[in-house]
């Protein structure tokens, strides 16, 4: 069986929520515990990446702890120290970001499942790709994100262009997690409020 690791993407400016998202309390954990969490019961290693200026997290359990190399450059850069922190024999990696608390390990399997022998597989739903929520080929995306990085190109949706992709459409997704709840982020205090109402459901 291959090896899936798994990356949260802590950093980020939160300006739509007012405050770090990691931390937020979500059902008597954090959000990033939560996130974690819920890998855990599919991936592993997990790698957490913080940005330059973030204080290191707090979580109980084995992570990886890395911080972005360049400051400034945005989720492609924790992308890829995500992918340069995770060990060898490591092969794919699922990258999600921290505000996805309903993440459903099916997705990941799913994802895993139709990789193939492309080196990114990648939801594309609500009219748009999902590449923080999809699951990457590490020994080539690695190269890949590095050389959009040097080229100035900081657009995470151009790993799709850069890497040999597998899109799965919302028909796919939905077969396993027919809500796409694994798709919704917290971005605003108003989204917060309302993914706790639902957790409580």
């Amino acid at each position: 069986m291959v090896t899936c690791g798994a990356i949260v993407l802590r950093g980020g400016q939160s300006r739509r929520m007012g405050r770090p998202k990691d931390g937020l309390d979500f059902g008597g954990e954090t959000l990033l515990a939560r996130v974690v969490g819920r890998l855990g019961a599919r991936a592993g290693p997990i790698v957490v990446v913080s940005a330059n200026n973030q204080d290191p997290p707090m979580l109980s359990g084995v992570v990886i702890m890395t911080r972005d190399a360049v400051a400034g450059r945005g989720p492609l850069e924790g992308l890829a120290a995500g992918l340069r922190a995770m060990p060898d024999g490591v092969e794919l990696v699922y990258a999600t970001g921290v505000d996805a608390p309903f993440l459903d390990v099916r997705l990941i399997e799913l994802l895993e499942a139709l990789i193939g022998d492309h080196d990114l597989a990648i939801p594309w739903a609500f009219g748009h790709y999902h590449p923080l929520a999809a699951v990457y080929r590490k020994a080539v995306a690695l190269p890949a994100v590095e050389k959009l990085l040097s080229q100035g190109k900081l657009r995470l949706a151009d790993v799709t262009l850069a890497l040999k992709t597998r899109v799965v459409i919302e028909a796919e997704l939905r077969a396993v997690d027919p809500e796409l709840a694994s798709l919704r982020n917290i971005n605003t205090p108003e989204d917060y409020s309302r993914a706790f109402e639902d957790l409580k459901s």
